[in-house]
């Protein structure tokens, strides 16, 4: 039996979600929307592409949380997007309303799901799903440092001109402005980057690394990013639903860990058949320690407005 996988949020990056989960033939998708007719065209043409493309999976689209039920892991996509102009901050109480009312119909159609949380600010949206749902930490991601791990990558690799495939980034922190990407930890087919790259080009990399978003925001004027993101939660759900263990940067609940105490902040993970089954704690110099704990207050400074 296929396991089930639910995407609330019809729009680009919830229907892309749906497309590549598809693709690569994971689960069985419901995709859920409250626009009567969206989700339902969506799932369909994605049915109908199943015979070209060749996979079984069952991809449904429905407008009744009914259809969710049992779901083995429920990606919330559904928010408002950024508009130029617009910081992430600024969707912070229009989206939490959407994250609190959809998250407790999740608990209670699927109450042994595990969540991860796409919508924007993504730790403080992942934090009120966490209070909201009462599910263990484990079981409760926030999909930040796989996408903003990705555009460091990009970049690198079209600075060095190698393939995408030699390079390997770590971002913590908050999904913003704040971000940590560490260049220190960053390599090129195991070569640390600092040895490849002067420190003007790195500085400009993570600067770019940390305007990832706005940038696409403001080159397509009429919505956000939605390919990189939808692959990021891609591959955080193919990491669960295949028990890889595999260790990714994700937003997780941190309770001592890196100094922070009951937030979401980005650091490495284990991902695996529990959601995080550990979080991984590295070494930082006392300037990134700073910049994790800024990124941190940034966070705190979010779930304090909207009281998660």
């Amino acid at each position: 039996m296929r396991k089930k996988v639910t995407v609330v949020g019809a729009g680009m990056v919830g229907g892309t979600t749906a497309h590549r989960l598809a693709d690569k033939e994971l689960c069985d998708v419901v995709v859920i929307d409250i626009i009567e007719g969206l989700p339902q065209g969506k799932g369909l043409d994605l049915a109908e592409s199943a015979p070209i493309e060749g996979y079984d999976s069952r991809v449904q689209g429905t407008n009744d949380y009914k259809d969710t039920a049992n779901s083995d892991i429920v990606i919330i996509t559904a928010g408002l997007p950024r508009k130029p102009g617009m910081s992430r901050d600024d969707l912070l109480k229009k989206n939490y309303d959407i994250v609190k009312q959809t998250t407790e119909q999740v608990v209670k159609y699927s109450p042994n799901c595990i969540l991860i949380v796409v919508s924007n600010p993504l730790d403080a949206m992942a934090q009120t799903a966490y209070k909201v749902s009462g599910f263990s930490k484990n079981r409760v991601i926030g999909m930040a440092g796989v996408l903003d791990s990705a555009r460091m990558s990009t970049f690198i690799a079209m600075e060095l001109n190698v393939s995408v495939e030699n390079v390997t980034t770590f971002v913590l922190g908050g999904h913003g402005d704040t971000m940590v990407p560490l260049a220190r930890y960053s390599t090129v087919a195991g070569i640390p980057l600092p040895d490849l790259l002067p420190a003007d080009k790195i500085e400009a990399i993570v600067s770019r690394t940390r305007k990832g978003g706005a940038e696409i925001v403001n080159l397509l004027k009429t919505g956000s990013a939605f390919y990189a993101p939808s692959a990021a939660v891609v591959e955080m759900v193919e990491a669960i639903l295949k028990d890889k263990k595999k260790i990714l940067p994700c937003a997780a609940y941190l309770e001592g860990e890196y100094g922070v105490q009951g937030l979401f902040v980005g650091v490495p993970v284990k991902l695996g058949a529990r959601g995080i089954e550990q979080i991984i704690e590295i070494k930082l110099t006392a300037e990134e320690q700073a910049a994790l704990k800024k990124s941190a207050d940034s966070v705190k400074e979010l779930v304090g407005i909207i009281g998660v």
